[in-house]
């Protein structure tokens, strides 16, 4: 997933661009302070993933959303704090992530392995870092495959952007300085393939996922519901399954179980140690897809 020439930000406002610098808020840069969200024209421009308030050529207007409790955005409500040298050198990062959507319905989520260094035993779309000379599509047909085994041929899907998310590690200032930054571009590729048909052909990378599941809309509503942050539930619906079925992977096998419905619906917590849930940017990601599937898609509470 990691390579060595990967894409980082760059912001354009005014007419004037610049780097994206770690740990200081991207978002930040096209909104005020007490807001979270700006529309953005977005795009890759010279190997840069420029980001700017006017349009540009080859350039989507997106949704740049940032969580109201962005470390990036605590740091500069304070005296300033000196990050490391290694942190500031290293700019923000540029990543793909795809929320695949089936012919029957369903959304493909994979719960990240342990090992891994960011969000280990999170829940997430497939997803990794834009590297030199990739398109955002290619990035995430090519992340999408390298994590699930699943190769998407050409005219079997459709796809656009849903929007993007700035991600920093750890996700809260209470749990430490930021380790990693992120731009998120969110893209919803919607398959011609039912989630069974998919499914004869996942192989997923122990490596990167512990777990996989097919997601139907009353769970992925209740998801996108539980807001990070916020100090209530949205519109949950009413009834939900106790449990839901995944696929759990270990030492070269898989196999069928049950989940608690309620680990896909925990929070982010402020203090001390993370827990399994789904991460605050993919329920952004799922807000916006539910958003486009319009009242007819809508799971009914």
């Amino acid at each position: 997933m990691a390579g060595p020439a990967r894409v980082l930000v760059h912001v354009r406002r005014g007419g004037a661009g610049r780097p994206a610098r770690f740990g200081q808020s991207v978002t930040g840069t096209f909104c005020p302070m007490h807001e979270d969200a700006a529309v953005v024209s977005c795009g890759l421009e010279r190997g840069r993933f420029l980001l700017s308030d006017v349009a540009f050529p080859g350039s989507t207007a997106a949704l740049l959303k940032r969580p109201s409790f962005c470390p990036a955005k605590r740091l500069e409500e304070q005296p300033p704090v000196a990050l490391p040298a290694e942190l500031r050198d290293r700019g923000v990062a540029a990543g793909v992530a795809v929320l695949l959507q089936t012919s029957t319905g369903r959304i493909l989520l994979t719960r990240r392995a342990s090992t891994l260094s960011i969000f280990p035993n999170v829940w997430v779309p497939p997803g990794g870092h834009v590297e030199a000379d990739e398109e955002l599509l290619d990035v995430g047909l090519r992340e999408l495959e390298e994590e699930t085994g699943l190769r998407l041929a050409a005219g079997t899907f459709s796809w656009r952007m849903l929007g993007l998310w700035e991600s920093i590690y750890p996700p809260m200032l209470s749990r430490g300085l930021p380790r990693r930054h992120h731009i998120v571009a969110y893209l919803l590729v919607v398959s011609a393939e039912s989630h069974e048909q998919l499914e004869a052909r996942m192989r997923p990378s122990e490596s990167e996922v512990s777990a996989y599941a097919w997601l139907e809309p009353p769970v992925l509503e209740a998801i996108a519901a539980t807001e990070d942050g916020a100090e209530s539930l949205g519109n949950v619906p009413r009834v939900l399954p106790a449990t839901v079925g995944i696929t759990e992977l270990s030492n070269g096998s898989s196999s069928s179980t049950q989940l608690p419905t309620a680990t896909f619906l925990n929070t982010a917590p402020a203090e001390g140690e993370d827990v399994e849930r789904v991460s605050t940017g993919t329920k952004f990601a799922l807000r916006l897809w539910l958003e486009s599937l319009g009242e007819r898609g809508r799971a009914q509470p």
